[in-house]
């Protein structure tokens, strides 16, 4: 009798429990979904691609897509040059994931390195690490890349490295941060008391502890990954010419807006709804993975 009353009572919080994560996992469906089929089009362009994407077809020039009365020889239409919108779309998601698989795991790992050691040591070590990264945070970002795109050159790997050299300075301000209060905690002090190492102990106890702030920061660095790709190709200082990138596809077509709108339009929404995406996993990741969000929810 006991034993039924109690599981009774607890019937009504076990179906809230469930309804509440059902609805936590729901939010995350389409924008998992929207991801994916980034991943699949950037990984397998060449494969999923309709046609050359710089394959010049004058005659074919400006042709509409076939929602706006075009035909499916060209299903989002054709450029100034003739060349086919999809298949330039489809390389340039390849080109987008190629960076975010790049920059973003190698922002990671410089930045945690940077905030780990600094908060870790402190002292002038920590204080000459922290001055270094208020240096970076301090010069005005996209000036700052499109200088290093003019002295480098445009190319894929030189946007590499002019992102890695933008976007690890987040991830050492907060790793930082949070090492400082990790290191006052009772499980450090016992490390440190039974003889443990600082390298041992970083690897051991802080960097476990770090993970989850620094996938979330991971998460939300993708979009603007992304989008700092397809601002330096717009500027001329990304990709070579010729190279199917979003933001290279904007700037050939801003001449065309009236007369080929699906030209800018298109890779334009592309650019727009992968972004969001990544926005939209960053911050169902931060409220999963933080215990004071998710009991909210």
């Amino acid at each position: 009798m006991a034993h039924d009353a109690a599981a009774t009572l607890a019937a009504p919080v076990l179906e809230r429990r469930r309804r509440r994560n059902w609805r936590r996992y729901a939010g995350l469906s389409i924008p998992a979904a929207v991801a994916l089929v980034f991943v699949v089009c950037g990984a397998f362009a060449g494969v999923l691609a309709p046609d050359d994407p710089n394959f010049i077809v004058l005659p074919d020039r400006f042709e509409p897509p076939v929602f706006a009365g075009g035909t499916w020889d060209h299903a989002f239409g054709t450029d100034d040059l003739g060349r086919d919108i999809l298949s330039r779309i489809l390389h340039g998601a390849q080109v987008s994931l190629i960076v975010v698989v790049t920059v973003v795991p190698g922002a990671a790992i410089l930045g945690t390195l940077i905030g780990l050691v600094s908060g870790w040591r402190g002292g002038l070590t920590g204080n000459l690490l922290m001055r270094l990264t208020d240096i970076q945070l301090a010069l005005p970002s996209i000036l700052f890349a499109v200088f290093l795109g003019s002295v480098l050159g445009p190319s894929l790997r030189n946007v590499i490295i002019i992102l890695l050299i933008w976007t690890w300075s987040p991830y050492a301000r907060l790793v930082r941060a949070e090492t400082i209060s990790l290191r006052e905690r009772d499980f450090v002090i016992a490390s440190r008391a039974v003889g443990g190492g600082g390298v041992w102990i970083m690897r051991k106890h802080l960097f476990p502890n770090l993970v989850n702030v620094v996938v979330v920061v991971m998460t939300l660095e993708v979009a603007i990954v992304i989008l700092a790709e397809a601002a330096l190709s717009f500027l001329g200082v990304g990709v070579p010419p010729g190279t199917p990138s979003w933001g290279a596809m904007i700037t050939e077509a801003r001449n065309y807006m009236v007369q080929a709108w699906w030209a800018i339009w298109l890779p334009g929404i592309a650019l727009m709804i992968v972004s969001f995406t990544g926005n939209l996993m960053g911050d169902w990741l931060r409220d999963a993975l933080d215990p004071r969000l998710r009991n909210l929810r």
